[in-house]
């Protein structure tokens, strides 16, 4: 009898722990997203304060550095090359000391300090299958040495599920403040662009299936130095969904060279085997063009046999 008590009282306990777990991750999914001090989009200009308030800046010895997205209170979302040297071959993320995040900020210098919080970095996970070579795997996952507190201008984006579509043509947005010159957090909006196109313009085997890749094939608009890590997000209803993490590209906004950013979708197996807790807010993002994005698929696709 007393056996079947602990067992009961044990299964009891273990029940609870995952009603929380799946409790928590269900409270990501309702908040994230959410940008309450964003009520319309423009391209190409400088953001408001609070128009995309999941986005960071990581600082490497207190100087922005590249950029990343808040995916809950305790992490963030950036690229993989940001943290590791092509040079020498060092892995920085091994040094999380040199590392802090600033969110809730405008501009990288003065301004805003109302809003904005700076938090440290205890540790940093690097997709183990990133290769510097082929930029295949571009992302990371940095936890924060404290929990940050969800305001109108810092909170959580949604992640794309891996059930996701993103189809040619599909709106999105990437952040972020571009070169070191760019003091004050900019906007720009760029159309998704199928793999095959973009398998096209970069030659073949540049674009694997981790990627997306997206912008404006007459040149203008993309990300560029400063943005790497930051996010591209597509909005879904209310909520904003990211889609990519800026990986690289072939100069900046350049004709026929659209940007490529890690696929986020492709990753979310990974990224709940490293968040243990307080899952993040994955959400599905369909895109509601099929017909017209397979016949453009089709054309691309006789065009690169000619």
């Amino acid at each position: 009898m007393a056996l079947w008590k602990l067992l009961h009282a044990l299964a009891l306990v273990s029940f609870l722990f995952a009603g929380k777990s799946l409790l928590i991750t269900q409270l990501y999914t309702y908040v994230c997203g959410i940008a309450p001090q964003n009520p319309k989009i423009v391209g190409g200009q400088d953001a408001l304060l609070g128009s995309w308030p999941w986005q960071v800046s990581l600082k490497k010895f207190g100087s922005h550095f590249c950029g990343g997205s808040l995916i809950n209170k305790n992490w963030v979302l950036s690229a993989a090359h940001c943290l590791i040297n092509k040079t020498t071959g060092i892995r920085l993320k091994r040094f999380p000391s040199m590392w802090q995040v600033s969110l809730g900020q405008l501009q990288l210098q003065g301004g805003n300090t109302d809003t904005q919080v700076s938090v440290g970095i205890d540790e940093i996970t690097a997709h183990p299958q990133y290769d510097s070579g082929t930029s295949d795997n571009d992302i990371a996952l940095l936890r924060l040495s404290s929990p940050v507190k969800f305001t109108n201008y810092i909170r959580p984006v949604c992640l794309a599920a891996s059930d996701s579509a993103f189809n040619n043509g599909t709106a999105s947005w990437v952040t972020g403040w571009g070169n070191t010159l760019q003091v004050t957090h900019r906007e720009v909006k760029v159309s998704v662009i199928g793999n095959r196109q973009c398998s096209c313009l970069y030659g073949s085997g540049v674009i694997t299936n981790n990627m997306i890749c997206a912008g404006d094939l007459s040149g203008g608009k993309d990300a560029c130095q400063g943005d790497s890590g930051g996010p591209m997000v597509s909005k879904q209803g209310s909520r904003w969904i990211q889609s990519g993490v800026v990986s690289f590209g072939e100069g900046c906004a350049l004709p026929n060279r659209p940007g490529v950013y890690a696929r986020v979708s492709i990753y979310q197996f990974w990224i709940n085997s490293v968040i243990q807790d307080d899952k993040p807010g994955f959400v599905k993002f369909t895109s509601s063009t099929l017909l017209l994005c397979f016949f453009v698929s089709l054309v691309v696709s006789l065009l690169c046999l000619l």
